[in-house]
């Protein structure tokens, strides 16, 4: 049966199931790269995020008021194959998006990049996101680092973006072009070295369409100077005349065409200053005065230029610089929009701050208005009194050119609007459906209680008491300064009984919390080593109280009692660094509450006294040092251990890691994961996302512990944005989850 056909049959059919969100329009084939709009495919690997939130602790107080509305809920999904079904799990936001972009001809037609996640088109019927580029495999997957974005203001159908999340990665970043509003891309011609998720990531509009000759496209690049296209992106030149001192790693930072001049551009050199051009590009000269380091630029309708920087902001016309900071306010400013039916009325923000503050001006910046907000909460998480999440490391602010009043603004954690930007304060509504970025470091789907906890980068996690398509109530509750959970766990046993750990990275603030319901409500340890980062804790199948934990470049430390008091593990090495680690070395045998298992470079270890010492027991395993690798027990059979080793495939052992035995199918195994038996069987289900002979790449299942596979995954949303994670449900068959670095979590099911 066709894909196109079972999607018709599927519309017709009412299903009686709570987790399963709507069916997604049917893929169309392509010769071109295929990243449909209503596919489904992680804050981020944050290189420049550590400090966010430093100085938000308890005593700090949001000075909005919030006003709670009725979240939107029903994610779109995707068909995957066997009867399998694929979607985000709703979190809602969660992580920076850099930019907005809002078409100046057609109505509604918005776009959004972000760092890690991808780019999005807003869909106005149903006031959520589209996500754009979730067919992307693990592969291609620096391809979710949005740089920069620019439609052709000629021609609402054509967008172009310039996708790169690493330089150091292969392939290259890269731009691409869309001819049907990012429903499919084509690969163009210019693969360079991107940073989406490095400094400045918030500034800058690297990427320009000529309104005045839509052939003509100008790129900027952090370390590759300027580039030309003068044929729709079809082949493309570096500027040679742009002779400017180029800071490393930052570049041509934006990129600006005046619509009321033809030939005239200017451009963003941070560390340099404005350069302009009269002829399209073809030479360049400085504008002597210009700020140093600026952030963003706009132009109005009467030609002046606006410039937000590091020293304030400024204006430019008729050859002179004026300054227009905002009196006696911050100095750095980044965020900066000028209203197309009124050239003299100017939004900006203070630059990247945990909270910044906005000013209006309708005299173009002889005076200003600080704008106060009052906040229509449409995630309920997003309220928090200790950490007011609003305008949090503010990037983007743009007029609706469509809708007089309507501003839009993205952040830190997501999307704004607002329908009148002239009162006083402003009622900012925040839109976030379809919108998933967050990171994962750890999943867990336990025989009772939710149906799922989540350990999450920047947002601490999430009991998620409202099922898979309603956003989560709250993140955990009991440790309000953390902001990453880097390990959970629980005791087989006793389910009810979790621990993670984790804590603050901007002040290097570490400990862990156990749970006793669950997830729902925690207690913090009552002691924990300072100076020491835990990664990753297994629990020990009988004994909620004791639990072993591995550390950031250190000893794993083991408690009995709780955490009230620790004492260092034996026989294993120190821990890898953190925190970004994304492995899972360490598990409990799921029957004997004494055994624990670690896997460490092609050793296997193994204690059978409470982790008081472990025991190297197997060195024959393969070991490749940029391999993802995991160690998994599993419920009901003691002494069995299996080890996941990327492109060296997948290991069973059965007598406690003593012996190994290679499973012939498997190919590579990136992630794997046990979960609930069929009915009527006593296998526990197991479910891969790697490489299966005769089969070739996606995500199977195996009833048989792994002798025959069937793929359940989706050609339309591979998952391809670093999946680090994978964890299958002990409460219902057949559904899995896999976590992503920066397009959340998502979840298959059978239907």
């Amino acid at each position: 049966m066709s894909i196109p056909k079972l999607i018709q049959i599927l519309k017709n059919v009412t299903i009686n199931q709570t987790l399963l969100p709507p069916v997604a329009t049917s893929p169309s084939p392509s010769a071109i790269i295929n990243l449909k709009q209503n596919s489904i495919i992680s804050w981020t690997v944050t290189l420049g995020f550590i400090g966010i939130l430093a100085g938000c602790g308890n005593d700090s107080q949001p000075s909005e008021t919030i006003i709670p509305i009725t979240p939107v809920s029903a994610m779109p999904s995707s068909v995957g194959e066997n009867g399998y079904r694929w979607a985000n799990v709703s979190i809602g936001g969660g992580s920076f998006v850099t930019g907005i972009y809002i078409h100046p001809k057609q109505k509604d037609l918005v776009y959004i990049r972000t760092d890690i996640g991808g780019f999005y088109r807003w869909n106005a019927a149903n006031k959520s996101w589209i996500p754009l580029t979730d067919s992307f495999t693990q592969a291609q997957q620096t391809y979710y680092g949005g740089e920069a974005l620019a439609f052709d203001p000629n021609n609402p159908n054509i967008v172009y973006i310039a996708a790169g999340k690493y330089s150091a990665w292969q392939p290259k970043g890269s731009v691409f072009k869309s001819s049907d509003r990012g429903q499919t891309w084509q690969k163009l011609n210019l693969d360079l070295g991107m940073d989406s998720n490095d400094d400045y990531r918030w500034a800058g509009m690297r990427l320009a369409v000529n309104p005045h000759n839509s052939n003509i496209i100008f790129f900027g690049s952090r370390h590759d100077g300027l580039w030309k296209s003068q044929d729709a992106g079809k082949t493309w030149a570096r500027v040679t005349s742009l002779s400017a001192k180029l800071t490393p790693k930052i570049g041509v930072l934006g990129i600006l065409f005046d619509k009321q001049k033809p030939g005239l551009i200017y451009a963003n050199v941070f560390g340099d200053g404005i350069y302009q051009s009269t002829d399209t590009g073809v030479t360049w000269s400085k504008i002597e005065g210009s700020p140093n380091q600026p952030q963003r630029m706009a132009i109005n309708n009467n030609g002046i230029l606006y410039v937000t920087a590091k020293s304030g902001v400024s204006k430019y016309g008729n050859g002179v610089w004026t300054n227009i900071t905002p009196s006696g306010k911050e100095t750095f400013f980044n965020a900066l929009a000028i209203n197309p039916k009124n050239p003299n009325e100017i939004i900006v923000a203070s630059g990247q701050s945990v909270k910044t503050k906005i000013y209006q001006s309708s005299d173009g910046g002889k005076s200003w208005t600080e704008k106060k907000a009052s906040l229509q909460q449409t995630v309920p998480w997003w309220y928090d009194p200790t950490h007011p999440m609003f305008s949090i490391w503010t990037s983007a602010i743009e007029f609706d050119p469509h809708l007089p009043g309507k501003v839009w603004l993205t952040d830190g954690f997501g999307i704004w609007q607002t329908n009148n930007i002239n009162t006083n304060p402003v009622v900012w509504t925040n839109y976030e459906q379809g919108h998933e970025e967050v990171v994962s470091f750890a999943l867990a789907a336990p025989a009772k209680g939710p149906v799922l906890l989540s350990a999450l980068a920047d947002v601490v996690g999430f009991y998620h008491d409202k099922g898979l398509n309603n956003y989560p109530s709250e993140r955990f509750h009991g440790t309000p300064e953390w902001r990453d959970t880097l390990g959970l766990a629980y005791s087989q046993n006793n389910p009810q009984r979790v621990v993670r750990v984790g804590g603050a990275r901007w002040n290097s603030t570490y400990t862990g919390a156990t749970s006793t319901d669950g997830g729902r409500t925690w207690k913090t340890f009552p002691s924990f080593p300072a100076n020491t980062m835990p990664l990753r804790v297994a629990v020990s199948a009988t004994n909620p109280n004791l639990f072993i934990i591995i550390t950031s470049k250190a000893q794993p430390l083991r408690t009995t009692d709780g955490g009230a008091s620790w004492s260092k593990v034996s026989g294993l090495p120190d821990g890898p660094g953190g925190p970004w680690f994304w492995n899972h070395p360490l598990a409990a045998d799921k029957v004997d509450g004494n055994t624990f298992y670690y896997y460490r470079e092609g050793k296997t270890y193994r204690t059978t006294d409470g982790g008081s010492s472990f025991t190297l027991v197997n060195s024959s395993l393969p070991h490749s040092q940029w391999n993802s690798y995991a160690i998994k027990t599993v419920p009901g059979f003691k002494n069995e251990v299996w080890v996941s080793l990327d492109k060296n495939g997948l290991f069973r052992s059965t007598d406690g890691g003593t012996t190994f035995t290679k499973l012939p199918s498997v190919e590579r195994a990136s992630l794997f994961a046990f979960g609930k038996a069929p009915q009527g069987s006593t296998t526990p289900a197991l479910y891969l996302y790697g490489k299966v002979t005769g089969i070739g790449d996606g995500i199977f299942r195996s009833l048989d512990r792994g002798q025959t596979w069937v793929s359940i995954g989706s050609p339309e949303n591979p998952i391809g944005n670093e999946p680090n994670t994978m964890e299958a449900s002990w409460q219902q068959f057949g559904l899995v989850f896999i976590g992503t670095n920066g397009r959340g979590i998502f979840y298959g099911i059978p239907f």
